[in-house]
């Protein structure tokens, strides 16, 4: 009868309404695959590969296959409500554990790859997680670290490669799979009937950046009801669309797309290369012409420097085509979002020109629907694919709602807006100020059912009537579109000593768009008298993903252009380029003169020795920026540029 838990083995009252899509009924899990097998068990469901090869799995192989690996956790003793943590890189294994866990009574549970060992030790102890899949030694090591400190563990599974030691609870997963031959359809069934939409099946751990990470818990109804009503807003294409997995499945955004809404829709579902953020992404997406691509921001902001760096080599007319036909495909664009429709004269040439062959050589010919969410994009990289007429469609929503709660479509978006809310969701702005911010709060299906163990920061973040208060800050158009302005709390606003409030990544945004060298902001001015910058410049990425000293072809160009023969970031850092040190600074002098008040001006900057990355731990899992780890790693620089002031004044 509540809507609200955090106890494991609780139901909650599901948030059914009267009539629209709220009303749908209820779906487990199984209940909703069982459906799309019905209609479509031939279909591919799964591809990857092998020695070079794509292998393909239909919705029949892929249901056979997640019903083996449910026996083979009942084999192993896997209790009900109890976690089975998946530690690894996207794979067929990682889709297979995960439903297969939850066909035994299991809590589902993604544990970030880039977790350290003891980072992975407390998500395993929070969900009592009796079985852990790893995908391979690396990930191994980490878990055999903490294995004393994981009372409920059981068994050990590793997905890739062979294992290196011998230990009586450690599988492949061969071995894995074979476990269960002997648990009867009978006892298997059993159990699945047991299961409820209204209980708790899947955990997704909160990033943790401001204090031990959170276990959201998810219930059959938010996963099912969330993948129909997606569908019901983005009008996919019922057994037509492609996909390419390749963001962390332990984060909301990429589960939902790649395993909940492509069981909804019989998708098909390419797997990336571990390597897809490092660079192999785009041969994936030439070889697999996704049909709909969701890429975090940094992806499409990567994907925008590499073309820029091409088009940078180009000769003076081709750049003046590309110039001549970018223009046409913004105005064309802009007209199609505002409901105008007006085909502008010239459109029809610059398309086979160049819209066309930019699609391909990015794979993204036949992509009907490109979206972001996860971070804030700015408008720079929305206008820059919308002259390729390559409109981004932005999303947003929060583990707690699991995932999706406003989506904008090809139909119905507007440039820097989130989109409206789906059918079936409410929203409602809470205090809002004479502009029209409040704190953006949510309601629906999808609404989570609490925090795993934590009843008073369920408390915090669903109310008395039910609503999810997140945290940030947004208004509504006449439309209802809704715009993201800032936060209430947390780290994505800074409070400066002076108490002004200030959002940060609208001055970074700025300020890269001024300053094409620049690869990272961090804007820093939090309980300090003025605002300063860290500044990154970009960079190659060697074959791991990690940033090296040589710059981009796109940081040459600019040090060409200044007359500078620099072609490394220390290089410009030891001499403190004089040409680049003051195209920065008179980029911050073009943003400050913009700025609403004195205090949201920048009056210092300081340039990195190395690029932001997941590696480094500057970036979180989705290419987030992660505020106070940077400040942290990088104090005494901060010190140093504050400290100088004291002594000016």
């Amino acid at each position: 009868d509540q809507l609200w838990s955090s106890s494991r083995d609780k139901a909650v009252r599901l948030r059914m309404e009267g009539s629209s899509p709220a009303s749908r009924p209820p779906l487990t899990i199984h209940q909703m695959f069982l459906g799309t097998l019905e209609k479509h068990g031939d279909h591919p469901a799964l591809v990857y590969k092998e020695e070079g090869q794509w292998v393909k799995l239909t919705y029949r192989q892929y249901y056979q296959r997640c019903r083996a690996a449910a026996k083979s956790f009942l084999k192993l003793g896997l209790e009900r409500y109890r976690g089975v943590g998946i530690l690894g890189f996207n794979a067929p294994e990682w889709f297979i554990s995960d439903i297969g866990c939850i066909l035994a009574g299991g809590l589902a549970t993604g544990i970030y790859t880039t977790n350290s060992p003891e980072a992975c030790q407390y998500v395993a102890a929070n969900c009592e997680a009796n079985i852990l899949v790893v995908e391979n030694q690396t990930q191994l090591d980490k878990i055999l670290k903490v294995k004393d400190q994981l009372p409920h563990l059981k068994a050990i599974v590793q997905y890739k490669g062979p294992l290196k030691q011998k230990l009586p609870f450690l599988y492949t997963w061969a071995e894995f799979i074979r476990l269960g031959e002997d648990v009867s359809e009978e006892r298997l069934n059993a159990v699945i009937d047991s299961l409820q939409a209204n209980e708790c099946c899947s955990l997704i751990y909160t990033s943790g950046t401001t204090g031990n990470p959170k276990g959201v818990m998810l219930s059959h109804d938010n996963l099912t009801w969330t993948a129909s009503a997606t569908q019901d807003r983005l009008k996919f294409k019922e057994a037509e669309e492609r996909l390419i997995s390749y963001l962390p499945l332990s984060h909301m955004a990429a589960q939902m797309f790649e395993i909940w809404i492509s069981i909804w829709l019989a998708s098909t579902v390419y797997f990336a290369e571990p390597d897809a953020l490092k660079g192999s992404l785009g041969s994936t997406l030439k070889e697999v012409r996704p049909t709909c691509f969701l890429g975090v921001p940094r992806v499409w902001e990567k994907m925008q420097e590499n073309m820029k760096a091409v088009g940078a080599k180009a000769s003076p007319m081709r750049k003046n085509i590309a110039d001549w036909a970018k223009s046409i495909g913004l105005d064309y664009t802009y007209s199609t979002m505002n409901g105008e429709n007006v085909v502008p004269w010239g459109f029809t040439l610059a398309n086979s020109l160049v819209f066309k062959k930019v699609h391909a050589a990015l794979g993204l010919d036949q992509c009907r629907i490109s979206a972001t969410g996860a971070a804030p994009i700015s408008k720079e990289t929305l206008d820059y694919f919308m002259s390729l007429n390559i409109p981004i469609m932005q999303m947003y929503g929060m583990s707690e709602s699991s995932g999706p709660h406003y989506v904008s479509c090809n139909e119905e978006y507007r440039i820097t807006s989130c989109g409206k809310a789906l059918p079936g969701c409410r929203i409602k702005l809470e205090n809002p100020d004479q502009d029209g911010n409040g704190e953006i709060c949510l309601w629906g299906r999808n609404i989570f059912m609490g925090y795993l163990n934590m009843p008073e920061k369920t408390a915090e973040a669903i109310d008395q009537e039910g609503w999810l208060h997140s945290g940030d800050l947004g208004k509504h158009d006449q439309d209802g579109f809704l715009y993201i302005t800032g936060r209430i709390k947390g780290t994505e606003l800074i409070i400066t000593a002076g108490g002004e409030n200030i959002p940060p990544v609208p001055i970074e945004d700025a300020l890269k768009a001024e300053v094409p060298i620049i690869s990272n902001a961090m804007l820093l001015g939090d309980k300090l008298k003025f605002l300063s910058m860290l500044l990154t410049l970009k960079c190659v990425v060697n074959d791991s993903g990690e940033p090296t000293d040589k710059l981009s072809p796109e940081a040459l160009d600019v040090c060409r252009q200044l007359g500078v023969t620099a072609t490394k970031v220390s290089e410009i850092i030891a001499n403190k380029e004089p040409a680049i040190y003051n195209s920065i600074q008179e980029g911050i002098v073009r943003v400050n003169a913009r700025a609403t008040s004195n205090a949201q001006k920048v009056q210092k900057f300081t340039i990195l020795e190395r690029d932001f990355s997941i590696g480094g731990g500057e970036l979180g899992p989705t290419m987030k920026l992660r505020r106070p780890i940077v400040v942290k790693m990088y104090q005494e620089k901060i010190n140093e540029m504050y400290s100088d002031a004291k002594d000016k004044m």
